[in-house]
């Protein structure tokens, strides 16, 4: 370190000296002696080196700071593009819960006839899908249980439990329920649970005598049913099955709805439970 600083001192005094002599040589006179014109000849080559180190030292400063000033301006350029693609995702969430709000209007217009609800989807099961959910409307909305949810693509399901202001629902697919359904072309009757061997899908059951169930029919709810009104999409037919040890027959039904992504469905907001009365006659 020692060695160095000296260099470093040498070099310093070497170019100070060279500096002050090229600047007395510098002096306007009519004509150098031969000691100045000797020295001249020493110093040219110095001046020409110091020229070009102070020159280099000059481009490199500008070559740092160049650099410096890139690095400022590519770290905003950064942030700038972060937050226009925070913003064009906080704007195409925004148009999705237009487009399925806008949907649900389309929905409220075609069952005018009835109070119905609009409900967001606040709270799920654990997994993937939306078997059993919650939503942020409840007896405050005049919400009961067995009333209907759906979306405009089809059925949900019906709410199963009313809160204040929440309320549970059980969806189509969860296999612990079963609607009473049929194909969209005929009265093929059946009964829909969800099918626990087929992700998202529901499987439809069905009387082997009624056998022109075919691939790609449309099922709804079915006029049998004593909670959901008639003519519900449900979904379509992707495949028929026979179970081997009960021998019934099956339809596996892809549901309309999209049953990984729920943010909002309406409830119409009446009950359509049907109450079976038994009747009979006493003989006088």
């Amino acid at each position: 370190m020692r060695n160095f600083s000296g260099k470093y001192k040498i070099v310093v005094t070497f170019l100070v000296l060279t500096s002050i002599l090229t600047a007395i040589l510098s002096v306007d006179r009519k004509a150098p002696t031969f000691v100045e014109s000797s020295l001249g000849l020493l110093i040219a080559p110095v001046q020409t080196f110091n020229t070009g180190v102070f020159s280099w030292l000059k481009d490199k400063k500008k070559y740092f700071s160049s650099v410096k000033s890139l690095s400022v301006e590519n770290d905003a350029l950064k942030k700038e593009l972060l937050d226009t693609r925070a913003e064009l995702n906080r704007l195409n969430l925004i148009e999705n819960e237009n487009s399925q709000l806008e949907a649900l209007l389309d929905i409220k217009n075609q069952y005018k006839d009835y109070s119905v609800v609009g409900a967001k989807v606040i709270g799920k099961d654990p997994g993937n899908w939306f078997s059993t959910f919650t939503i942020d409307k409840g007896t405050d909305s005049g919400l009961n249980r067995n009333m209907v949810v759906m979306t405009q693509d089809g059925l949900v399901g019906k709410i199963t439990e009313c809160g204040y202001n929440y309320s549970k629902v059980i969806s189509i697919i969860n296999d612990s329920d079963a609607v009473s359904s049929q194909t969209l072309r005929g009265d093929n009757i059946g009964y829909i649970t969800g099918d626990l061997n087929e992700n998202g899908m529901c499987k439809m059951q069905y009387s082997e005598d009624v056998s022109d169930i075919l691939i790609g029919d449309t099922i709804v709810t079915s006029h049998l049913s004593n909670i959901f009104p008639e003519g519900i999409t449900i979904g379509n037919v992707q495949k028929l099955t026979v179970d081997k040890k009960t021998g019934m027959h099956y339809a596996i039904i892809s549901p309309s709805v999209d049953f990984r992504h729920l943010d909002y469905v309406l409830v119409i907001n009446k009950n359509f439970e049907k109450t079976l009365v038994e009747t009979t006659t006493t003989n006088q």
